[in-house]
C-alpha cells in the first residue's frame, strides 16, 4: 500500500487523507438485472428460502419461497466519517492509530524485526472474491473485497468520537497497551492532538470500577431529550465541520448490563421516546446513542453484546428508514469461540459449556469482571 500525506488534527476529529485509490469499475455484471447509470449501479436479487409448516399428523410440508430485492448502490464514493462511542478505549485508539500509520507508510521495529504498515485482518481491505471462473480456461478469477463494489478506503476515513474519559488519544493509547513503543513514538504528536467529546455515563449500566475513568462527561446521569439532542447536534456540527456526505457511529465503548424490556417504556417508538423524555431509569446510554442517530439518519453500528435495540429502538428506525445493526464486533476471543463452536456443532459434537478468561486484563475485562 502506498504512502499517503498525513491527515491534519484537532480536538475531537482525525482528518482523512486522500488514497489517491480509483474509482473505476474493475469488472461490470452483463445481465439484465443488473443497470448501470452515471450515479448508481440497480441490481434485483431473488431470494430463495422454504417455509416450513407441520400437519396435524405430525408431517412437515416444505414451501419454496422467493423475495425479489432490489439493490442501489451509488457510484460516487461519499466523503465519510466515523464517530466511535468510547474512542479512548482499546478498540478506538488502535484502530485510530492503525489508520495514521497507513496514512503515512510507516514501519516500525520489534523484537521479530521490522513491520510494515497494512491491513492484516480487515475483511474489506485484506480479504479477495471468487467473482467466477475464466471463460478460457476454466480457472478462478478471484479480486480484491474492495473492488466488488465501490467502497471508501479506511485511509479516507474522518475519524472522531466520544468517551467517558478524558484522555488524548496518546494517553489513552498507552493506557491501551496494545501498540508497540516504536510505533506510538512516530504517531504520538497527532495523537496527543486528539481529544474526545463529552460522553453520556449512566452508573448503573456499567460496572463501578469504571467510575475513576469518567472525568469527560455530558451532564447527567439517566436517559434525558437533552442527551438525544446533544447527541444530534455532535453528529451534525462534525458533518459540516468536515463537509462529510455520511457520518457512521460504532458503539464500541464498554458493555452494558441488558436493559429489563417493559411494556409501556420500550416495547414501542413512542413509549420508548416518552421514556426518554421521562427520565426512565431502563434506557441506556447504547439506546440514547442509537435513537440519535436514527433521528439523524446516522447508521449505528452496536459492537457490544448488549439490547441496545430494544422492540421501540427498532420500530423507531424501521418508522424513520434508518440503519442500525449489530450486537457484538466478535473481535477478539469471541470470534474464537464461533468459529470452534461451529466446528464442533458440525462434526457432531454436543457442546455443553464454554470457559475462558480474559488473557489482555484490559478495561473490557476490567468491566466484565465486576
Amino acid at each position: 500500500m502506498a504512502p499517503h500525506a498525513n491527515g491534519s488534527s484537532n480536538t475531537s476529529t482525525m482528518d482523512g487523507a486522500s488514497s489517491q485509490s480509483s474509482n473505476q469499475d474493475l469488472f461490470t455484471v452483463s445481465s439484465p438485472n443488473v443497470i448501470y447509470t452515471d450515479d448508481e449501479i440497480r441490481s434485483k436479487y431473488n431470494y430463495r428460502t422454504t417455509a416450513v409448516t407441520q400437519s396435524a399428523n405430525g408431517n412437515f410440508v416444505a414451501t419454496p419461497k422467493e423475495t425479489v430485492y432490489d439493490f442501489k448502490v451509488e457510484r460516487k464514493i461519499p466523503k465519510t466519517g466515523m464517530m466511535l462511542v468510547g474512542w479512548g478505549g482499546n478498540n478506538g485508539t488502535t484502530v485510530t492509530a492503525g489508520i495514521i500509520a497507513n496514512r503515512r507508510g510507516l514501519s516500525w521495529a520489534t523484537r521479530e524485526g521490522t513491520r510494515e504498515h497494512n491491513y492484516y485482518g480487515s475483511v474489506v481491505m485484506g480479504s479477495t472474491m471468487k467473482l467466477g471462473t475464466n471463460a478460457k480456461t476454466g480457472d478462478d478469477v478471484n479480486i480484491p473485497f474492495h473492488k466488488a463494489l465501490p467502497m471508501v478506503h479506511p485511509n479516507d476515513l474522518v475519524i472522531g468520537g466520544w468517551d467517558i474519559s478524558g484522555f488524548n488519544l496518546s494517553d489513552a493509547m498507552d493506557r491501551a497497551g496494545v501498540l508497540e513503543p516504536t510505533l506510538k513514538q512516530q504517531i504520538k504528536k497527532e495523537m496527543s492532538e486528539i481529544v474526545p467529546l463529552p460522553g453520556l455515563y449512566y452508573p448503573d449500566f456499567i460496572a463501578a470500577n469504571q467510575e475513576d475513568r469518567a472525568d469527560n462527561l455530558i451532564p447527567g446521569s439517566k436517559a434525558c431529550n437533552e442527551h438525544v439532542e446533544k447527541i444530534r447536534q455532535d453528529i451534525r456540527e462534525f458533518k459540516a465541520k468536515n463537509e462529510l456526505d455520511k457520518v457512521i457511529v460504532l458503539w464500541t465503548a464498554n458493555t452494558e448490563r441488558f436493559a429489563e424490556l417493559i411494556d409501556g417504556v420500550n416495547d414501542t417508538a413512542d413509549n420508548l421516546l416518552k421514556a426518554i423524555e421521562n427520565g426512565h431509569e431502563e434506557v441506556a446510554p447504547s439506546t440514547i446513542f442509537a435513537v440519535a442517530c436514527i433521528l439523524e439518519n446516522a447508521p449505528f453500528i452496536n459492537g457490544s453484546p448488549q439490547n441496545t435495540f430494544v422492540p421501540g429502538c427498532i420500530e423507531l428506525a424501521e418508522k424513520h428508514n434508518s440503519f442500525i445493526g449489530g450486537d457484538d464486533f466478535k473481535s477478539g476471543q469471541t470470534k474464537m469461540k464461533s468459529a470452534l463452536v461451529d466446528f464442533l456443532i458440525s462434526a457432531g459434537i454436543k457442546l455443553t459449556a464454554i470457559s475462558s478468561y480474559n488473557h489482555l486484563g484490559n478495561n473490557d475485562g476490567k468491566n466484565l469482571s465486576s
